[in-house]
Parts: C-alpha cells; structure tokens; sequence
C-alpha cells in the first residue's frame, strides 16, 4: 500500500485546504524564520515551495516576515492564496511540495508579523453592560456613547507576544475601596480577555479616513488574542485617561492568521442597532454582513470555562476600523487591532473571569481547586472555529499563555 501523503488531510479537519492560515516558524536545527503554511498537522514551507515551482511570489514567500505580503495588498493577497491552493490540491504539484513540508510540532512559531500600532476596543455590548453592572450598580449600565461609537484606546505594541510566550505576573499600585493608601505589588486580579484581533496590511494615507467599504482592502485576516489585565492596577489608575499599566504588560497572539478569503461563509449580520449610526458609521446598506460567526473556547489548565460568541459583537471590524481612522489617523502595515472581550448573554458565554466570578464573588470550580482570577502556573488557552463552505469548518489557532510569578 501507498504511503499516505500529507497533503491527503482527512475529511472535517478544519486546517485543510478550505483554511490555510500563514505564520513563521523555524526549526530546531535551522534558526531562519520562514513563512509557513498550516495544512493539516503540518506547516509547508511556503518560500521553499514557490522556489521549487517557480511561482512569481517565491519573492513575497520567502521572507522572514508576513510583512511584505501583507503590504503587497488585496489583489497580491488573493493570487497568492489561490497559488497555494492549487500547490496543496493539485497532485501534480506533489513532487516539488511534499519536500518542504514538515510535522507541526517540529515547528518553532514565532509573532508572524512586524507589529506597527495596537488598538484595543470594546464592542461587546454583553461584556459592557456586565461591567456597568458591577461598577456603576446605581447608574446606567452603558455609558451615553457606548451605542454611537465603538469605544477602543492605543496600547503598547511592544508587548504583544506570540501564543506560547510566558506572562509575568505583573506589579504596580493598586488600591482598594477601603485602603487607606496605595500600596505596590503583583497583581491579585490578574485575568483574560478573550479577543479577535485584525492585521492590517494595506496602509492608508494620513489625513485620509478609511470607510466601511474598504476594510476588505486593508486588513488581511484575523487571529484569536488574549488581552491579558490586571483588573486591581487598571481600576486604580484608569481614571481619568484609562488603561495603562494594568494591560500593558503582554497581549498574546496566535502564531497563525487567517485570511479573510477564508472566512467568507462565516460573515453574519451584526445584532440590530437601538440608535441611528451616523454615516461613516452605517452598515445598514452594506452589500456583506460585517459580523463573524466565530466560536471561541476558553480553557484554564485544560478545563473548558467559557465559550463566548463572536457574532452578538455590537459593533464590528470594519466599523472599528473606520472609526479608527475617521479623524485622518493613516494605518501602517502590521497594525493591529482587538476586539474587546467577547461575551455573549449566557453566564457560560463570558469572555473573563472579571464576569465569570462577578470581581471575585463567584469562584468557579476547576479540577486544581477554586479560581477567582488566576493564580501561578495556571494556563489559558483560546481556541475558535468558524463555519465553511459545504459544511466545513475553519480552525483558527489557538492562543495560549502561562502564568509566571512576578520578578
């Protein structure tokens, strides 16, 4: 019998050919990051495959970042992903393919881009209305501009690290209600935020807003992230400028992204609208729905905790992103921007163990032993599907982080 090939991925499994996320790896004996495409349980080595074929895009695929692919735009996007299909579908192609494909965990993932900007929003309206709830218990759960505008802040880009890297503890003031002082130390409401985040890899010119209707013109694709965040730092300092050091410290991101393109049949409607949106802001005759029908899972240590959904996002990308730039600001290649926590309505629908334990109140039960925020050594992992075409499901990859005591 034939040895089997692993390009011949088995039906259901959702990184075949319908996906094709790009990241970087190495490998233990080879140091140079290359570009890689996830196949399966493999990682083709994108650079080496156009080389072998001959392909025109051996020049953008043979680099140690995503960054020139990313800035080579939607066109060059979607020729690339249609070469790669038909490198990984098309058996005559085998012979110069399979040679540079390799075993998944014999990769070494690194940040698959060159991060410009960070934006941070927060479009869940389940999420705000929980937190409302918690902090403003005798005023309005959402604040007046929560559903005109999606509400985000500029973070630290130097900080965003790839799935796998290790999260410090981190320190800084803090200072409850009934202390008479600040005091400094680590963090003791460490906690997630279970986010999507967007790349973009067309920029844009400054002085110049981006509408809704480009957006598939500047961003390339999405990933899972947690924004990690010291909820006893943030609540102390965020008045009146908003987070600082409480979620600056490490958002991670997944190693891999995936291409719009592939994500085609998961697009939704957005939930309805209470308030007219002014224009910029109007999807409402928008040709594609704007949501994403994602679904994410939340595991601490292995135990499933959560599963928040994508689709109830009040607000989406492409409104995030022009409201980004609606005051002229230009985007660079490897922006990238987050979703805000996703929640849905359910109490096992919620993005953070700031809502799952309401601060604290309500400690849920894992195999190790109770939780309200997260303890040392504890590990977080996202992970989300999305629908495909004919019945297919697209894998995004996971996010992980380990928790580490401050130093």
């Amino acid at each position: 019998m034939p040895q089997q090939s692993p390009l011949d991925v088995p039906e259901g499994d959702p990184f075949g050919p319908h996906n094709l996320p790009y990241g970087v790896f190495s490998t233990s004996g080879d140091t140079r990051r290359r570009i890689g495409v996830r196949i399966g349980g493999y990682v083709l080595d994108a650079g080496a495959a156009a080389a072998a074929l001959g392909s025109p895009y051996a020049g953008l695929l043979g680099r140690p970042s995503l960054n020139p692919l990313l800035a080579a735009g939607r066109t060059a996007w979607r020729d690339v992903r249609r070469a790669l299909t038909a490198w990984v579908t098309d058996p005559g192609h085998r012979p110069a393919v399979e040679p540079h494909l390799l075993p998944l965990e014999e990769a070494v993932l690194h940040l698959p881009y060159e991060v410009a900007d960070y934006v941070d929003f927060y479009a869940s309206e389940h999420h705000a209305t929980n937190v409302g709830k918690m902090f403003r218990p005798d005023g309005d759960a959402l604040t007046p501009n929560w559903k005109h505008l999606p509400i985000g802040y500029h973070g630290r880009s130097g900080t965003l690290v790839v799935s796998g890297t290790d999260v410090v503890r981190p320190s800084g003031q803090r200072k409850a209600p009934t202390d008479p002082a600040p005091v400094f130390g680590p963090s003791v409401k460490l906690d997630i935020e279970a986010e999507v985040g967007f790349v973009v890899g067309t920029p844009s010119e400054l002085g110049r807003p981006v509408p809704l209707a480009e957006f598939e013109d500047h961003v390339f694709g999405l990933f899972l992230l947690n924004d990690w965040s010291a909820r006893d730092i943030q609540a102390w300092e965020y008045v009146p400028l908003g987070p600082f050091l409480g979620k600056s410290f490490a958002t991670s991101v997944s190693a891999w992204v995936t291409p719009l393109e592939a994500l085609d049949a998961a697009r939704t409607a957005p939930p309805a609208r209470d308030f007219p949106l002014l224009p910029y802001l109007d999807d409402a005759d928008s040709d594609r729905p704007g949501g994403f029908d994602l679904h994410i899972t939340v595991s601490i240590n292995g135990q499933e905790v959560a599963r928040p959904p994508f689709a109830t996002m009040y607000w989406t990308a492409a409104q995030q992103l022009a409201h980004m730039t609606v005051n002229g600001a230009s985007l660079r290649t490897g922006d990238v921007y987050g979703s805000g926590t996703v929640s849905g309505p359910e109490v096992g629908q919620r993005g953070s163990l700031l809502e799952l334990t309401w601060n604290g109140r309500d400690a849920i039960e894992l195999a190790d032993g109770k939780r309200t925020f997260l303890e040392d050594g504890d590990t977080v992992t996202l992970t989300a599907w999305a629908p495909g075409a004919n019945g297919t499901r697209v894998g995004l990859g996971e996010v992980t982080g380990r928790i580490v005591g401050s130093r």
